[in-house]
C-alpha cells in the first residue's frame, strides 16, 4: 500500500503540522500567562485565565505528538538535537510543569493567589523563551561528527537565540492579546488591544531581524532565498508578511474582534513557511537529512497505522472542545 509512497516526506510534514498546530493553540495560552502582570488582579486576571482553562492541557497534546514522532520516525535527528539542546528543552518542560501547577492551584488556594499568578506568569515566559531560544539554536547549527553530537553545552546561547526567543515571547504574547481582543469585552479588551498594537510592531521587528540574519547562518540559507529562479517564490514570504502585517494593524483601528487574531496567526504561519524554506530538506540544517535521519520503512508504515487513527480523533476532539466553549468569557466561566 505505502510501497511507492516517500513516507519520510510524509512524515516529515505530520510532524511540521504538529509543531504548527502547537504554536497555534499553545501559543496564546502562553501569551495570556505573559500578560497577565499587565492585567488587574480580580476580574481581569479570572476573565483572562477562564478564555482559555477549557482548552490550555489539550492544547500541549500537539507538542507530545511532534516530539514522540521526532523520537520513533527520526531517531538520528533525536539523538543528535537532544543533547544539544538539554538546557533550553528542560527549561521549558519545567515551565510548562510551573504553569500547569499554576493554573489549577491559584483557584484552589486563593490565599496565596498572587503566588500562583507568578509561578503562572514565569513558567509562561521560560517556557516561551525555552522555545524560542531552541528554534535559533536548531536553526545556527549544530555540530555533528559521524552520527553524534559534537559541540558543547553551551553552544545554544548565543545572540541569534536570544533574538529568536525574545521573537516568540513577543509572538505568543500577540496572540494572547488577540486572543483577548476576540473572547472578552470591556476593559480587559480594551486593554488587550492597545496590548496588540505594540506587541504587533515589535513581532514585525523581530520578524525582519530574525529574517535578515537567518541568510548569513549557513550557505544553504543564502542560496535557498536568493538563487535564480527560487528567489522568484521565495521573495513572496517577505511582501505577504508586509501585506497581513498592514491588515493586522488596519483591522485592529478598525475595531475588528476576530480579525486580528487570524492574522496574527497569519503572522506565525508566514514565518513557519520562512523556516521551512530555509531547512527542508534537513532535519539538522546543513548536517543531516530527514532520509539520512529516518527509521526504517516498516517502522513508519506501523506508526503510520496509528497516526492515520490518532491524528483524525484529536482534530475531532480539538474542534469539538472550541465548539462548545465558544463566544465571550467573563470572570464566572469555566471555574
Amino acid at each position: 500500500m505505502f510501497a511507492n509512497i516517500d513516507l519520510t516526506v510524509v512524515w516529515a510534514l505530520i510532524i511540521a503540522f504538529a509543531v504548527f498546530a502547537y504554536i497555534v493553540m499553545d501559543g496564546f495560552d502562553l501569551g495570556i500567562g505573559i500578560l497577565f502582570p499587565a492585567f488587574r488582579p480580580g476580574h481581569e486576571r479570572d476573565t483572562a485565565m477562564n478564555s482559555i482553562a477549557p482548552v490550555w492541557d489539550g492544547n500541549e497534546t500537539w507538542l507530545v505528538l511532534g516530539g514522540g514522532g521526532l523520537f520513533a520516525v527520526f531517531p538520528l535527528a533525536y539523538a543528535v538535537i537532544m543533547p544539544a539542546l538539554y538546557a533550553p528543552i528542560i527549561a521549558m518542560l519545567l515551565g510548562l510543569i510551573f504553569r500547569g501547577v499554576a493554573f489549577e492551584f491559584r483557584w484552589r488556594d486563593p490565599r496565596h493567589r498572587a503566588l500562583w499568578d507568578v509561578a503562572f506568569t514565569g513558567g509562561s515566559v521560560v517556557a516561551a523563551l525555552a522555545q524560542g531560544i531552541t528554534l535559533g539554536a536548531l536553526l545556527q547549527g549544530i555540530k555533528v561528527e559521524g552520527r553524534a553530537y559534537a559541540g558543547g553545552w553551551w553552544d545554544w546561547l548565543t545572540p541569534f537565540s536570544l533574538l529568536v526567543g525574545l521573537g516568540i515571547v513577543c509572538g505568543y504574547a500577540l496572540l494572547g492579546a488577540t486572543w483577548l481582543v476576540m473572547r472578552t469585552e470591556g476593559s480587559l479588551q480594551q486593554r488587550s488591544r492597545t496590548f496588540s498594537l505594540w506587541l504587533g510592531a515589535a513581532t514585525v521587528a523581530v520578524i525582519a531581524a530574525v529574517s535578515a540574519a537567518t541568510p548569513f547562518l549557513e550557505g544553504q540559507y543564502w542560496e535557498r532565498w536568493f538563487s535564480m529562479p527560487s528567489v522568484l517564490l521565495t521573495a513572496q514570504v517577505p511582501l505577504l508578511v508586509a501585506v497581513a502585517s498592514f491588515l493586522f494593524f488596519r483591522s485592529l483601528r478598525g475595531g475588528a474582534e476576530r480579525t486580528p487574531f487570524l492574522l496574527a496567526l497569519g503572522l506565525f504561519l508566514l514565518s513557519f513557511v520562512g523556516l521551512g524554506i530555509s531547512i527542508f530538506p534537513d532535519v539538522v540544517p546543513g548536517r543531516v537529512t530527514i532520509w539520512e535521519a529516518a527509521a526504517p520503512h516498516s517502522s513508519q508504515v506501523f506508526l503510520l497505522v496509528g497516526a492515520s487513527v490518532l491524528i483524525p480523533v484529536i482534530l475531532a476532539y480539538t474542534a469539538y472542545s472550541y465548539w462548545v466553549f465558544r463566544g465571550k468569557v467573563d470572570a464566572a466561566g469555566y471555574h
